[in-house]
């Protein structure tokens, strides 16, 4: 059984108070051989394949609905790239103040699928809020165990496997792969390309479809179990479950 999309379905065909899960990624490059609405694609993916799976589970009453993708975020640090687009996180903040409170006068629950780390801290501020305003919201990351950053194995195996046609071949070298906690000061003061010329954050050579099939199963299983879980932590994002 699958989840309803609302840019495939007429108003009365909306359930009453239905789960709505909105997925949010950006505009921004990745790297030379990824599209640039990477983590709109692949947080498009997770939040219906996590939407199929809450229907296949059938938990309460609530059906599940998946809004088309929020695809402009936060993404300053990609800025020296051509083609990025990015709303800040000022615009962005306000963006999803609005879409909670539009969205609460029908939906029943929101949970925002975020692909985009860039995107976090906003997240972190406007989702609270709306809960402080009564309103039923909560976020969660497209996780996986050993991801790394951007437009390196993770994000290329995904879209190999979403979207194979938009991936440029030969796949480019490794990019910047050390830890992320030591490039981010560089990448804060002077963006990506302080850090790594062709803008990718990781190696995705070795990339394959099937580990981003792989990938993706894991992603749609963390974002189910912490929707079912339903547990907001103090940043508005819905926590894993504990064993």
């Amino acid at each position: 059984m699958s989840a309803l999309r609302l840019d495939e379905i007429a108003w009365p065909s909306v359930p009453p108070r239905p789960l709505v899960l909105v997925p949010i990624g950006s505009t921004e490059q990745h790297g030379p051989h990824l599209p640039f609405d990477t983590d709109a694609a692949i947080a498009t993916a997770v939040a219906q394949g996590a939407a199929d799976a809450l229907e296949r589970a059938a938990v309460g009453a609530a059906s599940v609905v998946v809004t088309p993708a929020l695809n402009f975020g936060a993404s300053g640090e990609h800025q020296a790239f051509a083609g990025t687009v990015s709303i800040g996180h000022e615009a962005l903040r306000f963006v999803i103040v609005e879409l909670v409170r539009s969205l609460s006068t029908w939906a029943g629950r929101i949970v925002f699928v975020n692909a985009h780390g860039g995107n976090v801290p906003t997240l972190a501020s406007a989702v609270p809020q709306m809960l402080g305003e009564g309103h039923d919201v909560g976020w969660l990351p497209c996780a996986a165990p050993g991801a790394d950053a951007h437009a390196g194995r993770t994000e290329t195996s995904l879209m190999l496997w979403l979207r194979p046609s938009a991936v440029a071949s030969p796949l480019p070298e490794a990019g910047a792969t050390a830890p992320m906690a030591e490039l981010l000061p560089k990448l804060t003061s002077g963006g990506v390309t302080a850090v790594s010329p062709t803008g990718v954050l990781g190696d995705p050579t070795g990339a394959t479809a099937e580990e981003g099939a792989a990938l993706l199963a894991t992603m749609v299983a963390d974002a189910t179990s912490r929707v079912l879980a339903h547990a907001p932590d103090s940043r508005g994002q819905l926590a894993v479950p504990r064993p």
